[in-house]
C-alpha cells in the first residue's frame, strides 16, 4: 500500500485531490482525505457542473439567491466561492504548517475568458478578492492570450495555477510569465516574494489518448508519450528554476512554480490504473488525482522516484515519436482547443440547467 505521508516526506511529491462538492464538505469527506495525507485540492468547471447539477445539495442556497434578485450566473459564482472558502479553511492548518507550500485550493476563472487576457486578469483579481483566503490559487488557462494575465496576477500577489498545458514549448512560456511576474513585483517594491506561489498544470492522460489514436493499435510506442513528455517537462523545470536569474528571486523568498500533473486518471483500460501516478513521482512536483485513482494508488501504488529515472530512454522515445510522424506541437494545440471547449460546454450546460430551475422557482 502506498502512503501519502511517505510520498511527500521521502520523495518530495504532494498529492492533491481533483474534486470538490458541497457533500464532501458537509459530510467530512474532505477532512478524511486530509487526514490520509492529501495536501491540496483542484476544481474546474466540469467538477462544479457535476457537483451542482448532479445533486440537490445546492437547491436551498440557490433558491434564496434567486429570491434575493441574483441572476443565474451570479448565483453560481456565490455557491462556488462558498465551497472554495470552506475548502481553503479545511486546508488552512496544513497551509501554515507546510510554510505555505501546500494546502492550496484552486478555482478557475470563467472558461469564456480563455482568449481574453485583460478580462482574465480582471476576473482573477475579482475571484481572489471574493474568496479572500491566502491559500486560494486562481486557475488561468495557458493560452497565448492569457500569458500576460498570469504575469499580471503574480505581480499583484495572486497565487496562480496555470492550467491546460499540453506541450513543452507552451510550458516554457508559462514559466517565463511566472518569473517575469515575480520580477515585476520586485520592481513595484516588494521585498518578500514568499506570499505568492504557482503551479504549472500539465494534462497527462489526454496526450496518450490522442497520440495513441494517431499511432494505431499495433505501435509499440502506445501509452508512452504522456509520461515521457511529463518527464521532459520536469527536466525543463529544473533548468528554468535555476541559475542567476532565479537565484536573485529565491533570495527574496520566491517559490518555484512546481510542475503539477493533472488528468492522471487512466482512460485506456489496457493501462495500469495508477500508471500516471507511479510514472511521475519526484521532488517538487504535485499530482492532482481523482478519487478513484487515488484509492487505487493507496491500494497498490509504488513509492519510487520515477520522474527522472531514465532520461536517455525518454530522449529515445521522443525521437521515435518524431520518426513516427507525431507532431507534439500540433497535438498540444488540438488538446488545448478540446480542453477549453469541454470546460466551456460544462459551464454553459450548467448555467442553462440552473436557468431552467430559476424559471421554475420564480
Amino acid at each position: 500500500m502506498a502512503d501519502l505521508t511517505r510520498l511527500h516526506s521521502e520523495l518530495g511529491q504532494s498529492i492533491w485531490l481533483d474534486n470538490l462538492s458541497r457533500a464532501m464538505l458537509v459530510r467530512g469527506e474532505l477532512d478524511a482525505w486530509i487526514a490520509r495525507g492529501v495536501r491540496g485540492l483542484t476544481s474546474n468547471p466540469t467538477i462544479f457542473a457535476k457537483a451542482i447539477g448532479g445533486s440537490d445539495d445546492y437547491d436551498g442556497q440557490f433558491s434564496r439567491l434567486i429570491a434575493d434578485g441574483l441572476d443565474t450566473e451570479g448565483a453560481y459564482w456565490v455557491m462556488v466561492v462558498d465551497d472554495i472558502r470552506a475548502a481553503c479553511d479545511a486546508f488552512s492548518d496544513l497551509y501554515e504548517s507546510s510554510d505555505r507550500t501546500d494546502g492550496f485550493v484552486s478555482v478557475e476563472v470563467s472558461p469564456a475568458l480563455a482568449h481574453d487576457g485583460p478580462g482574465t486578469l480582471e476576473a482573477a483579481r475579482d475571484l481572489a478578492t471574493k474568496v479572500d483566503r491566502q491559500n486560494v490559487m486562481i486557475k488561468i488557462p495557458a493560452t497565448v492570450e492569457c500569458l500576460s494575465s498570469i504575469r499580471g496576477a503574480i505581480c499583484a500577489g495572486i497565487s496562480v495555477n496555470t492550467t491546460l498545458i499540453f506541450g513543452i514549448e507552451r510550458y516554457a512560456a508559462v514559466a517565463e510569465a511566472y518569473i517575469s511576474g515575480l520580477e515585476d513585483r520586485v520592481a513595484d517594491g516588494a521585498v518578500d516574494l514568499s506570499d505568492v506561489a504557482g503551479v504549472a498544470s500539465f494534462f497527462i492522460s489526454r496526450v496518450d489518448t490522442e497520440i495513441d489514436r494517431r499511432l494505431g493499435v499495433d505501435s509499440d510506442l502506445r501509452g508512452a508519450a504522456a509520461l515521457t513528455q511529463g518527464r521532459l517537462a520536469y527536466r525543463r523545470y529544473q533548468e528554468l528554476f535555476s541559475g542567476e536569474r532565479w537565484a536573485r528571486l529565491a533570495a527574496l523568498g520566491a517559490r518555484p512554480q512546481r510542475p503539477l500533473w493533472a488528468s492522471t486518471g487512466t482512460k485506456d483500460p489496457a493501462y495500469s490504473d495508477v500508471c500516471y501516478v507511479d510514472g511521475l513521482i519526484g521532488p517538487d512536483t504535485v499530482n492532482t488525482v481523482p478519487e478513484a485513482t487515488l484509492e487505487a494508488f493507496l491500494d497498490h501504488g509504488t513509492l519510487e522516484r520515477t520522474v527522472d529515472r531514465d532520461t536517455a530512454a525518454d530522449d529515445r522515445l521522443l525521437a521515435a515519436l518524431d520518426a513516427a510522424g507525431i507532431d507534439l506541437v500540433e497535438v498540444a494545440d488540438l488538446l488545448e482547443a478540446e480542453g477549453l471547449a469541454s470546460f466551456a460546454t460544462s459551464f454553459d450546460d450548467l448555467i442553462a440547467a440552473l436557468e431552467a430551475k430559476a424559471v421554475a422557482l420564480r
